[in-house]
């Protein structure tokens, strides 16, 4: 949710311990409200976290009617992509109390927004992904709700209060959220039956959390613990915040990459460190991590999007979000394209305040460009889930994925400027072969590349499978 602003918060609130109510004495946890009746049969076909490719879907800016129908329609173009996952941003009513229009202050966390259509639209929605091989994730924005939430005037004692025993709003730069306390044991049950809620009413496939850095560790473990109880349904469960220490452990299987496209964009782009600190990172982020967790890097999304633009805006014209692309999808993680980046649209894409549909006219070649590279990593077990080894430079990312008897090698000028490379010996004895398209260039001790030019190799003894 907007941005890494939302890391005060947590200073904030670390800062300057919250009151409970003084009004409300604690009252026992409730008992669970009953799951609603199973719509429509749980999806089979949900990927392995670690061989997901996410398309982030904001409803406001995808079509002219920015509703569940719109995307509908352009579900086949999404699957042409290669993409398996799909990402809902908040599909919940609005709250008007204190309103900025922002889809992340939610006034009923078990209800539809009218402004994207009715439950029936969403389960259509999630129907035809499920039939195109489409996994879909909502957006969960659990850390507070709207100032109009039933739940201020009901359960008070389930918000956060300062000293005076007012609520707080968490950063006043945003007036329109009331941040919630998860030490009350009825506010956990009452957030959980709600998520569980979803996975019935409609068949949803998981979660992407928004701010997971607000709630506690503890109720993560409640939650994610009691999602995965439910046997019938295969759940993808994602964190966006910098709490990776935990994630991870509690149930994550996906976490959103803060530090990736920070470090891509200003530091090796923008000052023109080493592009080794993408070593560092990647090292620092798996330490500990189960085998099949995986970051999820991306080079656009909405908040840098409506805030600072689109990647060919961020990373120094299209060929160096290109390339930058290469590396997030291929070094160690999973890949994730917001909604208007494969047609190469140059505009930004508001989600709150006055809307602006994406045009997709389509420029092919950036759109094959993406296919290609997108089909490679769905068609590579090594790319999704080999051994990686880094060779890289100072200018150059290069790395191989290496997993029985396939390997890829990955190169990435990540300089505006035309820079030579060296190839280690352990490299220089394999017979490449181009993996994406055109002839194999010659890779015989140093030579040189292009500006943002990528290459990406293949050497392969025995067929690769696909998940």
């Amino acid at each position: 949710m907007k941005g890494t602003i939302f890391l005060a918060l947590f200073l904030l609130l670390g800062a300057a311990a919250p009151a409970r109510s003084q009004s409300a004495a604690p009252r026992p946890a409730p008992t669970p409200l009953a799951d609603p009746k199973q719509y429509g049969k749980p999806f089979g076909g949900v990927p392995e976290s670690q061989n997901a490719t996410i398309y982030q879907v904001n409803m406001r800016g995808f079509s002219q009617a920015g509703n569940f129908k719109g995307v509908l329609a352009r579900l086949d173009s999404i699957k042409a992509l290669g993409v398996n996952v799909v990402y809902l941003m908040p599909i919940y009513p609005i709250g008007k109390e204190r309103a900025v229009d922002s889809p992340f202050a939610v006034q009923d966390y078990t209800a539809v927004n009218p402004e994207f259509g009715t439950l029936a639209d969403l389960r259509a929605l999630v129907d035809a992904s499920h039939a195109r091989g489409m996994a879909v994730l909502l957006d969960w924005v659990g850390n507070h709700t709207s100032w109009d939430h039933p739940w201020i005037k009901q359960h008070p004692d389930w918000y956060v209060h300062d000293a005076s025993g007012a609520i707080i709003n968490p950063i006043p730069a945003w007036r329109d959220i009331a941040q919630l306390n998860f030490e009350n044991p009825q506010l956990r049950a009452a957030m959980i039956s709600a998520l569980r809620y979803w996975v019935f009413q409609a068949n949803i496939d998981g979660y992407r959390f928004d701010y997971a850095d607000g709630p506690t560790q503890a109720f993560f473990t409640e939650a994610l613990a009691n999602l995965k109880s439910i046997r019938s349904h295969k759940l993808l469960l994602l964190a966006e915040g910098d709490k990776k220490k935990y994630f991870f452990q509690v149930g994550f299987q996906l976490d959103y990459d803060f530090p990736f496209i920070q470090v891509m964009r200003r530091d090796i782009m923008g000052r023109g460190k080493s592009v080794k600190l993408l070593d560092s990172l990647t090292t620092a982020e798996y330490r500990g991590a189960p085998p099949t967790a995986r970051m999820v890097r991306y080079t656009s999304n909405h908040d840098i999007n409506s805030s600072e633009g689109p990647p060919q805006e961020m990373f120094k014209g299209e060929r160096g979000a290109m390339a930058t692309f290469v590396v997030a999808a291929y070094m160690k993680a999973v890949p994730m394209i917001y909604n208007g980046q494969e047609v190469g649209y140059a505009q930004r894409v508001p989600f709150m305040g006055p809307r602006k549909p994406i045009d997709w006219t389509p420029n092919p070649a950036l759109t094959a460009e993406y296919k290609r590279l997108i089909r490679l990593r769905n068609g590579s077990e090594a790319l999704r889930n080999g051994q990686l080894a880094s060779y890289s430079t100072d200018d150059v990312c290069a790395f191989t994925k290496t997993l029985g008897g396939e390997q890829v090698l990955v190169l990435a000028n990540l300089r505006n400027a035309a820079v030579a490379y060296q190839l280690p010996a352990a490299l220089s004895g394999t017979a490449w072969q181009n993996a994406v398209a055109g002839p194999t260039p010659s890779l015989r001790g140093s030579f040189t590349m292009q500006p943002y030019q990528y290459l990406i190799l293949r050497s392969q003894s025995r067929p690769s499978s696909r998940q």
